[in-house]
């Protein structure tokens, strides 16, 4: 069937919401997927996919909406490609997010477990992320209304977010809701200016352009560091530019640039050069200060986070003899929470940067019984380091969306920790991988934590014990 003859189905009732926040109609012998409606909405579809068991559609007309649903509060709402469950209630988020898990463990992983425990929900819809990087664009997204506005467009110059799944694509954002001020004035500010002075916005298919990223990164201390990725190399521009951020802002803690001119938008092979202030910032959980640099990972949700941290530490069952290790430490904020409790915790990593900055971390918080190595998982987690550092009674794992590789799995269990205690990003992964452990370690809680509100993402932490 040709995409032109696919065919429009009146009065669907979608019924449920599946991995990556899609709605979902079961029509005939198709699992029907709708990315622009809830649970409870009741629609005309255009089918716009079709595969033998599976179809895609888009909700063209809505009869009836769903109780579920709740007014969004963002401008941007329903082109920006973030906050995509804006439109619906905050209990319902929580409780599809809790369903996902369910869904992924009993599904994927064929998983014998305790019903995850309630789902840990954030303070705060608004303004919880401390980190967000923005895209310059001589392209931006228009508007419906300038579309059918006879009016000349000026300029198609915008700072802001990728539209929804279109990466090529950004939408020039007079508001967002998602980190705290000074974040918005920011970075409309360094927007208009560079507008006044008809500075170029990144092109992105001819490659070319003087202004291309800007990252801004936040503390619940007040710090701030703003990070300007130029692509043109041109110094009386950029000091120009720099300089009136310097001047508008003087509660910018950190104030960076680098120079992009790659294929990508990556910048951990970048040259963060330092303009005004200091190369770092300072994040503190409780009475542990956590050193920020332009590359560091540290989570976005920081209040969040100092839970998910504390729960990990509290159901690590530390009476303070134990060895501990920390694999994917990133920055070496679990260890560091682990290690005060702990008679040493070792953290392995495979970013270098990361590394350096969880020994600062360590430094700073005049912590002496952690050691952070970096290296490939797979190599790193060997017998020379086991004989070095000895065995660990607890293993913390916090891998990428990918989840761990086979060969770090078998060496947990060659290793055999009495605990494991396994956080992810992604259930999916994380079941299988889970999946994989189960003949030699029970389940015996699991916590999910909300890190992103009106999102589909879930952060879920599972302990394991052996048998």
């Amino acid at each position: 069937m040709t995409r032109k003859n696919l065919p429009l189905i009146e009065k669907v009732l979608v019924t449920d919401l599946a991995a990556q926040g899609k709605a979902i109609a079961r029509i005939d012998q198709y699992v029907t997927f709708i990315a622009n409606a809830l649970p409870g909405d009741v629609v005309d579809l255009q089918v716009i996919r079709r595969k033998k068991s599976w179809q895609e559609a888009k909700a063209i007309h809505f009869h009836s909406f769903s109780d579920k649903r709740t007014p969004p509060f963002c401008e941007h709402f329903g082109i920006c490609g973030g906050c995509r469950w804006q439109d619906l209630k905050y209990r319902e988020q929580l409780y599809y997010k809790q369903k996902e898990i369910n869904d992924q463990f009993a599904r994927i992983g064929k998983l014998s477990y305790p019903q995850p425990e309630p789902i840990i929900g954030s303070e705060s819809g608004k303004f919880y992320r401390n980190k967000l990087e923005f895209a310059f664009t001589n392209q931006r997204w228009l508007t419906r209304e300038e579309i059918e506005n006879e009016t000349e467009i000026i300029h198609r110059n915008g700072l802001g977010f990728h539209v929804r799944s279109l990466y090529d694509k950004v939408i020039d954002l007079e508001n967002c809701y998602l980190q705290p001020e000074p974040s918005n004035t920011i970075r409309l500010a360094i927007r208009n200016f560079a507008i006044r002075n008809q500075y170029s916005f990144f092109d992105l298919k001819n490659q070319s352009g003087l202004l291309r990223n800007l990252i801004i990164r936040t503390t619940l201390t007040g710090e701030v560091m703003v990070l300007v990725v130029f692509y043109d190399d041109d110094r009386d521009v950029r000091e120009h530019i720099l300089g009136h951020i310097s001047g508008s802002f003087p509660e910018i803690t950190s104030l960076m640039y680098a120079i992009n001119q790659k294929a990508n938008d990556s910048i951990y092979d970048l040259e963060f050069i330092l303009y005004r202030g200091k190369d770092y910032i300072h994040e503190k959980l409780e009475d542990l200060r956590f050193r920020i640099g332009p590359k560091s990972f540290f989570q976005p949700n920081a209040i969040q986070a100092s839970r998910m941290y504390t729960w990990i530490r509290e159901n690590a069952d530390l009476n303070g003899s134990e060895t501990v290790y920390d694999l994917y430490t990133g920055t070496g904020a679990i260890a560091i929470f682990l290690a005060g409790h702990a008679k040493k915790v070792i953290g392995l990593e495979y970013i270098d940067d990361a590394v350096s900055d969880a020994k600062k971390n360590s430094l700073l918080n005049n912590i002496s019984n952690t050691r952070f190595i970096c290296g490939d998982i797979r190599k790193a987690l060997n017998h020379d380091l086991l004989e070095q550092e000895g065995y660990p009674d607890i293993m913390i794992t916090d891998p990428p969306r990918a989840g761990m590789h086979k060969d770090v799995i078998q060496s947990i269990l060659n290793i055999s920790p009495g605990r494991i205690i396994y956080i992810s990003c992604n259930p999916a992964t994380q079941a299988r991988d889970v999946s994989l452990l189960a003949d030699q370690y029970k389940i015996v809680r699991v916590q999910p934590f909300d890190m992103f509100p009106h999102t589909w993402h879930v952060e879920n932490v599972v302990l394991l014990v052996k048998k």
